[in-house]
């Protein structure tokens, strides 16, 4: 067994400083860096970057809706065409960076708002999928496991990472739980650990109801931006290689 350990990072912008992206860089495999739109700036991403291709951590861009102050998660009405263009501006912005460092770019992984809207609206996955493939068709996709954006992909002939949330609740259909609701996010790190075994031993997540839902995970998320990442992360790897699973990034 062996699964990708994913993280969102950069996210600090200007004078602020969200996560504690050094340590959690040591214990990932792949990182998704914020391009700009929901959050980073121009000296975070290079700075992220550089972090990020030191530690060996596959490399991947963000892209979120243009949200600084809703951190890219609310949810915005944008039309096929925006979503085109702003995931192949945010691409490009990141990719400048890994160039610098003679790195190669791994993945994009839509953020926040965009991410759930490409996991239920086949328009907006498709026009995620076009631009992935339109800059370079050879980095995976990550998309939420089972989604439309996943189906998107493979039909534009694209690597997908199939993504689960270690710290999220899932509704019966698959979807993540909205940030609005009570239980949307987990805080227990032994449920955690839990669920993510359950997930890669069984391919079963237990939804809000009971509902035993079938997934394929191929890489989990422990967001960066929570107080409590870096614990959650430590005993998330540490539950996985004790229990015989090997962590490495996607890209391999």
């Amino acid at each position: 067994m062996r699964i990708d350990l994913n993280s969102d990072l950069g996210e600090s912008f200007g004078n602020y400083t969200i996560g504690q992206d050094p340590e959690v860089l040591k214990l990932v495999s792949s990182a998704n860096i914020a391009c700009g739109y929901h959050a980073g700036d121009h000296n975070v991403m290079r700075a992220t970057v550089k972090l990020a291709a030191a530690s060996g951590t596959g490399l991947g861009a963000h892209p979120g809706l243009p949200d600084l102050g809703g951190f890219g998660r609310r949810y915005i009405e944008v039309e096929p065409e925006d979503v085109y263009n702003m995931v192949v501006y945010q691409i490009g912005a990141l990719n400048a960076f890994v160039q610098l460092e003679g790195e190669r770019l791994q993945h994009v992984k839509p953020h926040g708002a965009l991410f759930n809207m490409a996991a239920k609206n086949r328009v907006t996955a498709d026009a995620i999928a076009r631009a992935v493939r339109d800059v370079d068709d050879s980095l995976i996709l990550f998309g939420l496991a089972g989604s439309e954006l996943v189906k998107a992909g493979k039909e534009h002939g694209l690597k997908m990472a199939q993504e689960v949330f270690a710290d999220r609740s899932y509704q019966p259909d698959g979807t993540l739980t909205p940030r609005t609701e009570a239980g949307s996010v987990i805080e227990d790190e032994a449920e955690v650990t839990e669920r993510v075994l359950k997930m890669i031993k069984n391919g079963v997540v237990t939804a809000v109801d009971g509902t035993e839902i079938p997934i394929e995970p191929d890489t989990i998320c422990v967001h960066g931006d929570g107080p409590k990442a870096l614990a959650f992360v430590q005993n998330l790897r540490t539950s996985l290689q004790e229990a015989g699973v090997e962590i490495r990034k996607v890209g391999d």
